[in-house]
């Protein structure tokens, strides 16, 4: 809702700005009409200033067919009326110049439609964008230059750039050249980000001004002049619209934006591959947002609910832990009731939150000396769903990092090489032997250099990692320009969660009596569990296999997925049903433990874990 909203305010600015300016601009037409003689015939006007000629009838820009009078009665419901004399014209024009301060494209379109409705001609109105565009972007480059990084810091600067934005034009800027100038200005988007940072690294002013000249001068004649032919044809029309007259502007608008936005950027094999990374995160469910694909099992749940009598009975499948596993439970305290298995448990550590940074640290120290090693060791919250915050810390500086931004309770756990598996494991409180519901393999998604490709080309040519272009740039911003070696792998992913890039696919080839075994030995070991999912790392698929040489790395109770439904190319129904049947056991288990003196969590203790009155910052290492 925020997003649509932030949306329409940034369409509707520059449309509320187009009629400031012509109110405005006709205070000052009548203030020049006053000492003017201004005599109206039809659809011209025509203009006498004292010491001057008479100036020609000046035909308003519109359809051939349109009569004087359709004109005046479109521009008058439109516009209001046309800018007459000197002084409302240029009034006119500097308002244009500023209004491209706040979105250039989107004044381009209007000063076309003000042509195209007769209240300004197609000349000043292409020459007052230019102006205000050419300015703004002299402006943009001084501020990168003379302000830098503590202006990117502050407002508003950062309202607007973002630093990730900041770092990947100025690496483009210096790998390819001045001529990216000419580029970004017909790549909407990257025109803020590339000027700014020319200016941080110094570019020739000079010649850097001449390149903003002619890219200001190609661009904005062919979005204003097709701004005002369209909006032609609309006038000429007019009579069959006038009673949505606003709607049909706003609409106009808002069709060259989505021209804008999705015809520019054909023209790129960038823009292409990112226009379909897009179309398939829109088309392929496994991308939809939990909000969205998750409405049904919703629904599915509140009606096993309203069977069991109970909309929160789910909570009483896991006693062993708080509300089940439903959110926010603390990973160290689950881990630690599997520790008595100890060769199936990755040693890990707790770092509270309430420690200096400095003990952080050396408690982290002790830990990667205690159990034999060094880097890599993985960090995370103790309290966190869908990989938020995990990162696998390969070096000092990173470590520092992570623990200098981590606002709760930590984890440092070891670093377990190999594959990773996600095991989905459910057992009923009166059966002797539990059940593997689901089997996960999740691949990390990695990219092979060719020697001459930058990591972002990588990106953007494999068709997995495509799919999630916008999380990987901004996941690896600092190395999109770089240029891996030949046979050189690039690894995009570190953690196994699907929503952070990670592959996942059905796993059923390892499953085995004996790996059916152990998992259910170790659950039974854990006193309150019936209902979860293991996260699992093994350096051998056959050890695997056969129930042994693996690591637990986490549990997860009653909310976590049978993933193996994110396989590509799995229908949406067959996810669902394998979803509901997950959510029916999960009732069907805690129905079970209620029978047995298991009280449920209150609805209004889960809706408080839903709704934290602050959420902890999420640090990623620095690299």
């Amino acid at each position: 809702m925020r997003a649509g909203k932030k949306q329409i305010h940034r369409i509707g600015r520059p449309v509320v700005l187009m009629w400031i300016i012509l109110l405005m601009a006709a205070h000052v037409s009548q203030a020049d009409q006053r000492s003017a003689g201004v005599f109206v015939h039809g659809g011209s006007a025509r203009f006498s200033f004292a010491g001057l000629p008479d100036t020609p009838p000046r035909p308003a820009l519109t359809h051939p067919l349109s009569d004087a009078s359709l004109i005046g009665r479109t521009s008058a419901l439109f516009f209001g009326k046309r800018i007459e004399g000197t002084g409302g014209l240029l009034m006119t024009m500097i308002l244009i110049a500023l209004a491209t301060l706040v979105s250039e494209d989107l004044t381009c379109i209007g000063a076309g439609l003000m042509a195209a409705g007769g209240a300004i001609g197609l000349t000043p109105a292409v020459a007052a964008s230019f102006t205000g565009i050419f300015v703004g972007d002299i402006l943009l480059y001084l501020a990168g230059r003379f302000i830098g990084q503590p202006a990117l810091r502050s407002p508003p600067l950062k309202w607007v750039i973002k630093g990730d934005d900041v770092a990947r034009a100025s690496r483009w800027f210096a790998a390819k050249g001045a001529v990216i100038v000419l580029t970004s200005r017909f790549l909407p988007g990257s025109r803020l980000p590339t000027y700014f940072s020319a200016g941080m690294l110094g570019a020739d002013f000079l010649r850097f001004t001449l390149y903003l000249g002619l890219a200001a001068a190609l661009w904005t004649p062919i979005l204003v002049g097709v701004s005002a032919l369209v909006g032609h044809q609309m006038f000429a029309y007019f009579d069959l619209f006038k009673q949505y007259g606003i709607w049909v502007l706003l609409a106009t608008v808002l069709l060259l934006w989505l021209i804008l936005k999705t015809v520019v950027p054909v023209f790129s094999s960038r823009g292409r591959r990112l226009l379909l990374s897009s179309w398939r995160r829109k088309t392929r469910w496994e991308f939809w947002p939990p909000t969205v694909f998750y409405l049904p099992i919703a629904a599915y749940v509140l009606r096993l609910g309203i069977k069991h009598r109970s909309l929160t009975l789910f909570t009483a499948a896991n006693p062993g832990i708080p509300d089940g596993g439903f959110i926010g439970e603390s990973k160290s305290r689950i881990l630690y009731r599997l520790q008595d298995q100890g060769e199936f448990v990755a040693r890990f550590e707790v770092i509270p939150a309430d420690m200096a940074k400095s003990a952080k640290i050396e408690r982290a120290e002790g830990f990667m000396h205690r159990i034999g090693g060094g880097f890599p060791v993985v960090l995370k919250p103790d309290a966190g769903q869908r990989g938020t915050g995990v990162a696998v810390i390969r070096n000092r500086p990173q470590l520092d990092h992570y623990l200098g931004h981590a606002e709760g309770a930590a984890i440092i756990q070891e670093y377990v090489d190999g594959y990773e598996y996600g095991v989905f494991y459910y057992r009923y409180p009166d059966e002797n032997e539990g059940t593997i519901f689901s089997i996960t393999e999740k691949r990390l998604l990695t990219l092979t250099g060719d020697g001459r490709s930058t990591l972002e080309q990588l990106i953007l040519r494999d068709e997995r990692a495509m799919c999630m272009a916008p999380y990987h740039f901004r996941r690896h911003h600092d190395r999109l320009m770089d240029v891996p070696r030949f046979g050189e792998r690039v690894a995009l992913v570190e953690v196994g969660t699907h929503c952070r890039g990670a592959l996942f696919l059905d796993g059923s080839a390892v499953r085995s009596p004996a790996l059916a075994s152990m998992i259910d030995r170790i659950s039974k070991r854990f006193e309150g569990f019936y209902f979860g999912r293991y996260d699992i790392r093994t350096p051998s698929l056959e050890d695997f296999r056969q129930g042994r040489n693996f690591k637990i790395v986490e549990l997860n109770g009653v909310t976590s997925e049978a993933t193996h439904i994110y396989q590509p190319g799995n229908s949406i129904w067959n996810a669902y049903r394998t979803l509901m049947r997950q959510w029916r056991i999960a009732f069907e288990i805690g129905a079970a433990n209620r029978n047995r003196g298991v009280q449920p969590s209150s609805a209004r203790r889960l809706l408080a874990a839903l709704l934290p009155a602050r959420a902890p910052h999420r640090p990623r290492p620095g690299r």
